[in-house]
C-alpha cells in the first residue's frame, strides 16, 4: 500500500488497482490507506462472464456500495466458448488446441464444461433474435451489470475488435424480457450479498 502510493506521489502513476483480490483484502486495501492518509485502490480487475458469477455479483456486493469499487473485468467470453466456436468440438490452433492450455480442454470436456456448451448453443438462438453474434450478446450482457465500469474483451485480431465494439449497440436491448431468458438458460445467478449474522 506504501509502495504504490509512493510511485502515485511520484507522478508514475495516477491510479492503482487490485487483480483476483478476495473482497476483504480489498477493504483492507481501502481502509488501511484512509486510515494512513493514503491513496487506497480505486478498481478490482476481476474476473466476470456468463459462467463465471459468484464473486463478481455476491463476494463483492458490499464493496460496490459501501466504498464505490470499480471494475474492469477480464473473460468476458469465458476463453472463447461464448463465442460458439466449440459448439462442434475444438477446432485446431484454438487455445483449447494449444499446448499448455490442456486444463481448458479438459475444463470442457468435464460434465460442468458440456453443461456449458449446451447453454451457449440455447443462448445462440437468443443472439439470433437480437441479430447479433454470441460474442456480442456475451459481452452486452456484461456491459448491462452497473458494476462493470470497463471490459476487457482479449481480441487477438483487428475484426474481433470491431465486432466486440457492437456489443455497446446489442447492449440497449437487453430488455428485462430478454435478460430473464438468458436467466432461464444460465440458471446460475448467485444469490447475492452475502449475510454475515
Amino acid at each position: 500500500l506504501w509502495a504504490m502510493n509512493q510511485v502515485i506521489q511520484q507522478g508514475k502513476a495516477f491510479n492503482w488497482a487490485t487483480s483476483e483480490w478476495s473482497a476483504v483484502r480489498i477493504r483492507e486495501a481501502y481502509d488501511i490507506p484512509r486510515r494512513e492518509h493514503l491513496i487506497p485502490p480505486t478498481m478490482e480487475q476481476p474476473q466476470y462472464n456468463m459462467f463465471h458469477r459468484e464473486r463478481f455479483e455476491s463476494e463483492y456486493a458490499p464493496l460496490y456500495r459501501t466504498i464505490g469499487l470499480g471494475t474492469t473485468i477480464w473473460s468476458p467470453l469465458a476463453s472463447g466458448l461464448l463465442t460458439g466456436k466449440y459448439n462442434n468440438g475444438i477446432p485446431e490452433g484454438t487455445r483449447f488446441d494449444l499446448k499448455g492450455f490442456e486444463w481448458l480442454r479438459e475444463k470442457l470436456e468435464s460434465e460442468e464444461g458440456q453443461q456449458n456448451l449446451e447453454r451457449v448453443k440455447a443462448l445462440a438462438v437468443i443472439a439470433g433474435d437480437l441479430g447479433c453474434s454470441l460474442a456480442q450478446l456475451a459481452i452486452a450482457w456484461c456491459l448491462v451489470n452497473p458494476n462493470v465500469s470497463t471490459v476487457i474483451t482479449g481480441a487477438s485480431r483487428a475484426e474481433q475488435v470491431r465486432e466486440n465494439m457492437k456489443a455497446l449497440d446489442v447492449a440497449r436491448q437487453l430488455t428485462p424480457d430478454v435478460l430473464q431468458r438468458i436467466e432461464d438458460i444460465l440458471r446460475n445467478k448467485p444469490e447475492g450479498e452475502p449475510v454475515y449474522r
